[in-house]
């Protein structure tokens, strides 16, 4: 199986536009999710409305891991990650909002805390181990526990691999373009296949020049595409 290179159906965007990559969100619908309002990251209500609703990019949530050395740090950036993953759908918002419902905030802050620790001193792979495992926040699954940790430890885990972000729409165009084997799921990958992802993506980044979070956007725009424009593509 060859990785070294993108497919050229998946195109490369530029470093601005994939840090100007901006989801709008619902105060309002995430405040009533949260345990206080002390969780709310006031980050979120710097940013620029764009017709109703106001809009978080990812270059806001990357900016928000410098605070993550305390615990209301990691609280605010867990809630913008998931804001930034989300959209204003009221169902998916309530989703989300399980997370909190079905954990205290102290269970919350010792597995986050622990997950940082891990990211830092052993890098993706074990972090997103820790997330599937002891470490695990019931109802975030990895589409958005690997969020957290791309946001977190981007710029400061261990290893040569940078934590980036598995989603369905991500596997369906990996499936799609043949990068995976034919029996790559579309949710609940394990360990050693996120391991294979960092490595597939980062070799490409370095075959393409650019950061391997560039070639998840593109792979991630690809996905959105298929699920667009192509019948049946969400069973590919």
């Amino acid at each position: 199986m060859h990785t070294a290179e993108l497919p050229p159906e998946v195109v490369l965007p530029q470093w601005k536009d994939v840090a100007g990559q901006a989801i709008p969100f619902d105060r309002q619908r995430w405040v009533t999710q949260l345990p206080d309002t002390t969780w709310w990251p006031t980050e979120l209500d710097a940013c620029p409305r764009i017709g109703r609703w106001p809009r978080v990019d990812r270059r806001t949530v990357l900016g928000m891991a410098e605070g993550c050395g305390t615990a209301e740090g990691r609280r605010h950036l867990l809630i913008a990650a998931l804001v930034w993953g989300n959209g204003t759908k009221a169902r998916s918002v309530n989703r989300r909002g399980l997370i909190f419902g079905r954990s205290t905030a102290e269970h919350i802050d010792d597995r986050l805390g622990t997950v940082l620790t891990v990211l830092r001193e052993q890098g993706a792979v074990a972090a997103y181990d820790k997330c599937r495992r002891e470490e695990r926040v019931p109802y975030m699954g990895p589409a958005f526990f690997t969020k957290f940790l791309y946001f977190a430890g981007y710029e400061d885990g261990a290893g040569f691999r940078r934590p980036l972000i598995l989603d369905s729409v991500v596997s369906l165009a990996l499936k799609d373009r043949r990068a995976v084997a034919e029996d790559w799921p579309l949710s609940g990958w394990t360990t050693a296949q996120y391991a294979r992802y960092l490595d597939i993506l980062h070799h490409q980044a370095e075959s393409a020049g650019v950061r391997p979070d560039v070639v998840e956007a593109a792979w991630f725009a690809h996905g959105t595409w298929l699920r667009r424009s192509v019948p049946g593509s969400s069973s590919v």
